[in-house]
């Protein structure tokens, strides 16, 4: 038996090391902002949907702070008027809330409403789902359809063949396998639901 390998740790390699500054940033933190209550929805939806940490949407959204100051500019108070604010905290990391607030300053916006219109971003990705939302229901309903004639088709080979036989067995195998499907599908589409309601 040949002996295992063992890992020589060195300290040449010779890619550049990671930054202390950047792994730091890496960091969960948590941050409070108050959001209109559609900001805050629509980041559940597409983290639902996606099946992604909000923290992942955030860090996506803000850590880019060409596209955030951007977006700055768009910022008036015509645009960020809303009815009702919720304070709510969220994880994020520590390179995001400090992209945030650092082009928050600059901009001279206040980091809540510049949130706000960055989540803003979200609203083509929810039209998408939404869409696919309505196909995944179409072809559900059509999975249905099929399952209840291959319940009738089993039944029929019970009776005609036995429940031993291997057309029977195996027929129920494939049965059983689209049951399982179906249930986990109808779950998704189920748990996609709140989509529907999502007002534009």
């Amino acid at each position: 038996m040949e002996p295992k390998e063992k890992m020589v740790w060195t300290n040449n390699i010779s890619l550049p090391p990671p930054s202390a500054f950047d792994l730091r940033g890496r960091q969960s933190v948590r941050a409070t902002f108050k959001l209109s209550p559609k900001a805050i929805e629509a980041l559940s939806i597409v983290a639902a949907q996606l099946g992604i940490k909000q923290k992942s949407i955030f860090d996506h959204l803000i850590e880019d702070a060409r596209s955030l100051m951007l977006l700055a500019r768009k910022i008036d108070s015509e645009s960020l008027k809303v009815q009702e604010r919720v304070q709510k905290t969220f994880v994020i990391s520590r390179k995001a809330l400090i992209s945030l607030e650092k082009t928050a300053r600059k901009a001279n916006a206040s980091r809540d409403a510049l949130l706000e219109i960055s989540l803003q971003r979200l609203l083509p990705i929810i039209s998408r789902e939404r869409d696919k939302h309505d196909r995944r229901k179409r072809i559900l309903h059509e999975i249905r359809n099929f399952l209840d004639k291959g319940l009738e088709l089993l039944a029929k080979s019970e009776t005609d063949l036995g429940h031993d036989d291997p057309t029977t067995v195996n027929f129920k195998s494939a049965i059983k396998a689209l049951t399982a499907a179906q249930n986990a599908i109808s779950a998704f589409v189920n748990k996609g639901e709140i989509i529907e309601n999502f007002d534009f």
